[in-house]
């Protein structure tokens, strides 16, 4: 699985950065009240990062941007061939980033980190891939 050390680990989680702003619009952005919430690790009670308190603006311009989005037909036109290349390389980064992955499931939710890695990143690989190989058989 990994060769990583407990000691390893520790210092991964000690050098991540985590990004609590929203993402919308294809940019990080504070939530429209100026909110923010502790992210609370359950493995140690470490703050993680500062988590924007998005509310019912915030969901109306993510609702906005994506409908915008939609209708610019960048991905909802673009040919099957092409959105299965890009959900396949989507599956295939989160692979290459499986560590990272696992280590802030671990974090975040305080399951071994040996589950993340074994369970919950290849799940999703495999669920983005299995869709990205549906597209172009429907």
């Amino acid at each position: 699985m990994t060769a990583l050390t407990f000691a390893d680990w520790q210092q991964r989680a000690r050098d991540l950065h985590i990004e609590g702003r929203a993402f919308i619009q294809g940019e990080y952005s504070a939530s429209a009240a100026g909110a923010d919430f502790d992210c609370i690790s359950p493995v140690d009670g470490r703050v993680l990062t500062q988590v924007a308190s998005c509310d019912e603006a915030d969901a109306d311009r993510a609702v906005l941007s994506a409908r915008m989005a939609f209708e610019s037909g960048a991905w909802s036109r673009l040919a099957p061939a092409k959105r299965k290349a890009v959900m396949i390389r989507f599956a295939d980064l989160l692979e290459a980033n499986a560590q990272e992955l696992a280590l802030l499931e671990t974090l975040d939710m305080g399951k071994p980190i040996s589950d993340a890695l074994a369970v919950d990143v290849p799940g999703a690989a495999r669920a983005l891939r299995w869709s990205g190989e549906a597209i172009d058989k429907i």
